[in-house]
């Protein structure tokens, strides 16, 4: 297999790699040990900063670049109302807990997992669709999501460990979302013409889903005992992510 390979199997290869970045990035989480709250308040809210700067820098201009107001709207309401939905749902299933701190923590967790996977079936999508038109963008495209799940990974793993979770849990968790990239990558390779109309769809709902997590869940719990601390992480969070995201391909 080389850079230009253009069969199932490669495409498989690469959006896979892509897709486990983000078991990578909680693993670098996973063996800090037991850090300090202070520590772990500017990891939320750097998780926070991440994630607004996927949806500033790279979700939002990318969905408007396909020019179809329409999907765009409705795919990032979507995407907030779903968001919504699903901490309403999991707020019920657990009433007598849901003032909890560490449940609160817990429940933050999954919903980011959820959004992360979310976002993770587009960028499959993109992989398929650059090596579909040329077999070098498609790995160039692999490369630069790998590196943008790094931090994705450590915004997951993050509040499942402050929440007291086991980390073998966090760790099988993450890998079950590794794969929503290749599963993103297959949809678009068996269906390339009807996935490629509707990827503005898809993206502005990551977009969506992503901003209701930022602004309802990461910022407010991340400041709650250390604001200067989780304003140091979010700046840091955003910042990375920005520096990342202008040195590397589209």
């Amino acid at each position: 297999m080389h850079l230009y390979d253009q069969s199932p199997l490669y495409l498989f290869y690469i959006s896979t790699v892509a897709g486990l970045a983000t078991t990578a990035g909680c693993l670098l989480v996973l063996f800090m040990g037991n850090p300090p709250e202070k520590l772990l308040a500017a990891l939320l809210a750097g998780a926070g900063g991440v994630m607004l700067a996927v949806v500033l820098i790279d979700l939002i201009p990318l969905g408007l670049s396909y020019k179809q107001p329409s999907q765009f709207l409705a795919g990032f309401f979507l995407g907030v109302i779903f968001m919504a939905a699903a901490d309403k749902i999991m707020r019920k299933r657990n009433p007598e807990q849901s003032s909890s701190r560490h449940s609160h923590l817990k429940r933050m967790g999954i919903l980011i997992a959820s959004g992360i996977a979310l976002h993770d079936i587009p960028e499959g999508m993109a992989i398929a669709v650059g090596q579909e038109s040329a077999g070098h963008l498609g790995m160039l495209i692999a490369i630069g999501i790998a590196l943008h799940n790094l931090p994705e990974g450590m915004a997951t793993a993050t509040p499942l460990i402050m929440a007291g979770i086991r980390k073998d849990k966090i760790l099988a968790l993450t890998l079950g979302i590794a794969f929503f990239t290749p599963l993103g990558a297959a949809i678009a390779k068996l269906a390339l013409g009807a996935v490629h109309s509707s990827l503005c769809f898809f993206v502005s709902l990551a977009a969506g889903a992503m901003t209701f997590l930022v602004f309802a869940e990461l910022w407010p719990i991340s400041g709650e005992k250390y604001p200067h601390w989780a304003l140091f992480g979010g700046t840091l969070g955003f910042l990375f992510f920005a520096v990342i995201s202008l040195y590397l391909p589209h």
